[in-house]
């Protein structure tokens, strides 16, 4: 603490000692956290009171909006319209256009020096920025080109790490009636826009007129490209504002605009679709298609994270895709999703041109090695309870009604506080808890109920858990949680018996754990030479299963507790494996 209170004095000298011991203070918690942006650089950022104050970055500090807030002229500022913001917090670097001359002139800078960037009347700095002209060279230059290098802006990922609070609204030191003729001239520049009346709240952001998403895409090098797209009409007062992001020294690497998330996945999507799935591979698991599929079409350097994007699930993103009529998806097993059907003759699938790195002809024939090397995360799975009509007098006391969902941990926290709360803790014999008129009535049978006075902790527990409706909730890698009823179904491998007396193993509810039963079969048959066949299990109209030639148990054992990680008491029939002995 005493080293960073030295190195923020020396960084910012315009701190006098008090704000400076107010700033970093002695007793309050400091943490400090360590994140990486999307270009790999490691960002040390420092919390006090739950929001960001600095940030580090090869060993120089910068501070947080939410520090300029506090002290707001801790930085030279430069103002700009507040239109920009919107680009700026979208990934653009601040153009000298785009700056607001004041009728004083400009604090005096030298290339490099860090800066903050306000919008015109008001104080309250929205963006930290580096100088990449001096005062002087952006004079020289005619107040054209690139100004300043934008880091951190409100609205961006390291504003989210705090309280996402607003901006205040600090008055200017002062009046420049200057600044205003320049704000109604640039009205009058703008044409027949109508006037916009900007807020701060992004959640009361409307896009209007050339405020569009495809421009402030175009201002992100996010996507990799290097220029502005132009409109073919006249040039608006938002096209000479920003420019591309560059990110020599941005951390604005770390937002990621819902947009250009959106654009990636689609991306993937298409690529996926024209280059990795074959009409033989459906039904296809919709959890295997983005794993084994679109994940392998995604740029070098880009990350698909369904999170980030506007849709928050993988399952929404594919609901409108069907909406457009490219596929469709049935769930075929409880909570599990396939696709059944694609549509390859779709104009948005024709249409779709691979980028440029990827050979659409080596990929489609090396989808099927792509399905075995993709590393398979085993589900997690965590048994848990509802509450069932006969179970409620125990649980309302804690605030719980019919249909709560709680874990065993929960379950047993609620017993125990009311053993205590109802003083049921036998006096004679702490192990024995007495029953009462609840317990009897909950956890008791008709025939029970005249005899049994006390109960064990452990048999009062698990009279309870038996008597709670069984629930299990599984979370796929990458996906949000989902819970389902009753107990998980194990994964059941059988052998049967055909004609000939040859026998074949079948393995049933592979899907239940996130694995692909065509990928499974193509893995065996490699593995033991043998034929594997999917066929549909007899009584159902949708679910398949495995079936391969022989007694093939001990691969499966093998490939299911060693390969991918899978717990045993989740795997069914490992006994019915032939005995190792003497070939007669």
């Amino acid at each position: 603490r005493r080293k960073l209170r030295t190195d923020v004095a020396a960084a910012f000298p315009n701190l006098s000692a008090e704000q400076l011991a107010e700033f970093i203070p002695n007793k309050e918690e400091l943490n400090v956290i360590k994140i990486h942006s999307h270009k790999g650089e490691a960002i040390t950022v420092y919390m006090n009171n739950r929001n960001p104050i600095l940030f580090e970055i090869e060993k120089a500090l910068y501070p947080t909006v939410y520090t300029l807030w506090v002290y707001p002229d801790l930085l030279p500022a430069f103002s700009t319209w507040p239109p920009v913001l919107q680009k700026l917090a979208g990934g653009a670097d601040l153009m000298l256009p785009g700056v607001v001359v004041p009728s004083s002139g400009f604090p005096q800078v030298e290339r490099g020096t860090l800066c903050a960037v306000t919008l015109l009347g008001n104080r309250a700095p929205v963006a930290v920025a580096v100088a990449t002209m001096s005062t002087a060279e952006m004079l020289a230059a005619g107040m054209k080109g690139k100004g300043f290098a934008v880091l951190h802006t409100y609205m961006d990922h390291l504003w989210e790490y705090g309280d996402k609070s607003y901006p205040p609204t600090l008055a200017p030191l002062v009046t420049d009636s200057a600044e205003k003729e320049s704000a109604d001239d640039e009205e009058e520049m703008e044409g027949k826009e109508p006037v916009i009346s900007f807020s701060t709240d992004p959640s009361q952001h409307v896009d209007v007129g050339d405020l569009s998403l495809k421009e402030r895409d175009s201002c992100a090098i996010l996507m990799g490209k290097e220029e502005l797209s132009e409109n073919s009409g006249a040039e608006t007062a938002e096209d000479v504002l920003c420019s591309e992001r560059q990110t020599t020294h941005g951390l604005l690497v770390l937002f990621f605009p819902a947009e250009q998330m959106d654009a990636l996945f689609s991306q993937c999507f298409f690529h996926a679709l024209k280059c990795k799935v074959k009409k033989s591979d459906l039904p296809l698991l919709t959890s295997t298609f983005l794993r084994s599929h679109m994940f392998s079409c995604c740029p070098a350097g880009q990350q698909l994270d369904i999170k980030k994007s506007s849709y928050k699930k993988f399952s929404k993103f594919l609901q409108c895709m069907q909406h457009q009529k490219i596929l469709q998806v049935k769930e075929l097993n409880k909570g599990v999703e396939s696709i059944v059907e694609v549509d390859w003759k779709h104009p948005d699938v024709k249409a779709f041109a691979v980028p440029e790195g990827f050979s659409s002809a080596s990929a489609a024939q090396d989808s099927k090695s792509e399905d075995r090397e993709q590393v398979y995360h085993a589900p997690e799975i965590i048994p848990l309870y509802g509450v069932s009509t006969k179970m409620i007098p125990l649980f309302q006391e804690s605030g719980h009604r019919k249909g709560s969902i709680l874990s065993s941990s929960e379950v047993r926290n609620i017993i125990i506080n009311y053993v205590k709360t109802n003083e049921l803790i036998d006096e004679t014999n702490k192990n024995f808890v007495k029953v009462n008129a609840i317990l009897c009535d909950c956890l008791l049978d008709k025939s029970e109920q005249d005899e049994i006075s006390n109960l064990k902790w452990d048999d009062l527990l698990s009279r309870c858990l038996e008597r709670l409706q069984p629930l299990h909730q599984v979370t796929f890698f990458g996906q949000e949680p989902i819970v389902r009823k009753g107990n998980i179904e194990p994964i059941n491998i059988a052998i049967a018996q055909r004609s000939s007396n040859k026998k074949v193993t079948i393995i049933k509810n592979l899907e239940l754990y996130g694995l692909d039963p065509q990928c499974v079969a193509n893995i065996l048959q490699q593995k033991v030479q043998a034929s594997a066949t999917i066929t549909p299990v007899p009584g159902t109209k949708d679910r398949v299963q495995v079936q391969i030639q022989g007694n093939q148990i001990h691969h499966l054992a093998k490939m299911l507790l060693e390969e991918y990680q899978l717990p045993r008491k989740y795997i069914q029939g490992l006994e019915k494996a032939p005995k190792l002995g003497r070939k007669k």
